[in-house]
């Protein structure tokens, strides 16, 4: 028996799947495609699989904390004023569910986006600007034990696969 392949969560968005709110997706980058074709990769929308459909309104949290989401004490809010608390806390059920099955430890996730920013997010009020915090899918991720990336840190991810 040889040692068990590390499975990695990632965004779809990051593997060229039109899952972004505006119907785009991303080209997908090098190291993503290797790790698919080892059958490493479980893909994640969690907008998506909340329920939202694509494409679909642009949403954020105010003051980008996806904690307070999990939490209740903040809620999730297209541009137009629509709740999509819900289908966002969803979708991080979802990813979690994917995470407990397949025994993952990692996750490479969209940066900056309201349910897979680790780092930064916006502020939720459309105007561009960002803030330090995590999105509501990362936020559950990482309360659970799962180190989140984002795309600009696939070299360090990489390097720690690899270690």
């Amino acid at each position: 028996l040889g040692v068990r392949m590390e499975r990695i969560l990632v965004s779809a968005c990051l593997l060229g799947q039109r899952v972004r709110y505006d119907g785009g997706g991303f080209d997908p980058l090098q190291q993503l495609l290797e790790w698919q074709a080892q059958g490493r990769l479980v893909v994640v929308c969690p907008e998506v699989d909340g329920g939202l459909p694509t494409p679909r309104p642009p949403a954020g949290i105010p003051g980008g904390q996806g904690a307070d989401v999990l939490a209740g004490r903040l809620p999730v809010h297209t541009d137009q004023g629509e709740d999509v608390t819900a289908p966002f806390v969803r979708g991080a059920e979802q990813a979690l569910a994917l995470v407990r099955r397949h025994g993952i430890r990692y996750a490479l996730l969209k940066a900056r986006s309201p349910s897979c920013g680790n780092v930064e997010t916006y502020d939720g009020s459309f105007s561009g600007v960002r803030v330090s915090g995590e999105g509501v899918a990362a936020a559950a991720l990482r309360q659970a034990g799962v180190r989140v990336f984002n795309e600009e840190q696939l070299a360090d991810l990489a390097a720690l696969l690899q270690s």
